[in-house]
């Protein structure tokens, strides 16, 4: 089969754009929506669940054994857990990340009546003219940590007076950045590039005229960062789920940032290796650029889909991703191996 033409461009406006709008765990409404107006333009049938998620269906050549694929859209971020004396928030974290990841991050607090407002988190002792080696060693912790607002309030009467409130959501800057080297640099990445990559292989087989071998579900999940995103969602007949998430990159790690990553197991366990074998074998008959790797701390929707009593082969594969869950790094060309192998799975 010949070699089908990634719209590489096309895919990384999508992925700055997706980056762009803030979607923390629960509060992924804008996220979902610039997806499905996004995919839209592609012979889909779309709809959301209860939940949130947006599932689509693309029919294919066969129905004889129904696919999925899964990303999600939802990402780590904070919410308002108090409001303290002098003005500032306490916060309690969105999925799990280290403080010091965050620590001197832009942020915006959105307000239930859908106001904003900009912020800065820092340590309870940031300056170290006021604290001297103090400020070093303060132990990076949630009590340690509060978010310094743009606003003049330095009581908890005049926050709630711009209508703050615990409870509210924090959504972290993404500082994207597109490199003349092809480097993508960004919050968020994991998972708003495995979208991506769903978004650039959908583009290439309907630039192409082709449609996947098997009718296929899309599941685009918004719970993932907390464990539960793709639990439910997928039709009863299902066969094979491809999850779509980041490689992990670091010491002892095989993956990179410029092949598409293939996870034989994660702290959860093994995936299918049924579907890990197709997926080398795919990418090899392809040409594909892969690695093979294991995550040790590490879970994913398949993971969901399956503890939640799903009965059907699940495979990981995704773009590797550098500093996951701190400032993330990939490549375009990770994306664009990434989308082939997509390609290829939908296709056979």
């Amino acid at each position: 089969m010949a070699k089908q033409t990634i719209d590489l461009d096309a895919t990384t406006t999508f992925l700055t754009r997706l980056l762009k709008t803030p979607s923390p765990t629960g509060f992924t409404e804008n996220a979902i929506a610039y997806v499905e107006d996004a995919f839209s333009t592609f012979p889909l049938a779309m709809h959301r669940t209860v939940k949130g998620a947006l599932v689509a269906t693309w029919e294919g050549e066969a129905d004889s054994e129904p696919r999925a694929l899964t990303a999600h859209v939802d990402t780590l971020g904070a919410m308002v857990s108090e409001i303290k004396d002098g003005g500032r928030l306490k916060l309690t974290q969105i999925g799990g990340y280290m403080w010091n990841a965050i620590e001197g991050e832009g942020v915006t607090v959105h307000t239930a009546d859908g106001r904003t407002y900009r912020g800065t988190v820092l340590t309870t002792k940031s300056s170290t003219h006021a604290y001297g080696g103090e400020s070093a060693k303060q132990e990076r912790k949630a009590e340690n940590m509060e978010l310094r607002l743009d606003i003049r309030a330095e009581t908890p009467a005049e926050v709630r007076q711009a209508g703050i409130e615990v409870g509210d959501f924090i959504s972290l800057d993404p500082r994207v950045e597109v490199t003349e080297t092809g480097f993508i640099r960004s919050r968020h990445l994991d998972d708003k590039a495995g979208v991506a990559c769903i978004y650039g292989a959908l583009k290439t087989l309907t630039d192409a005229g082709l449609k996947p071998a098997q009718r296929t579900t899309l599941l685009i999940s918004n719970y993932e960062e907390v464990g539960h995103g793709a639990a439910t969602g997928f039709p009863p007949d299902l066969v094979e789920l491809l999850a779509v998430d980041m490689g992990v990159l670091g010491e002892r790690q095989n993956s990179d940032e410029y092949t598409v990553s293939i996870c034989a197991k994660d702290s959860g366990g093994p995936y299918h290796i049924d579907m890990r074998h197709k997926l080398v074998g795919l990418a090899q008959a392809a040409d594909i650029g892969y690695k093979v790797d294991v995550y040790p701390f590490y879970g994913s929707d398949g993971e969901a889909f399956w503890r939640a009593g799903g009965d059907a082969r699940v495979g990981l594969i995704g773009p590797g991703v550098d500093a996951s869950h701190a400032y993330e790094r990939t490549h375009r060309d990770s994306l664009e191996e990434t989308i082939r192998l997509i390609v290829e799975y939908l296709l056979n």
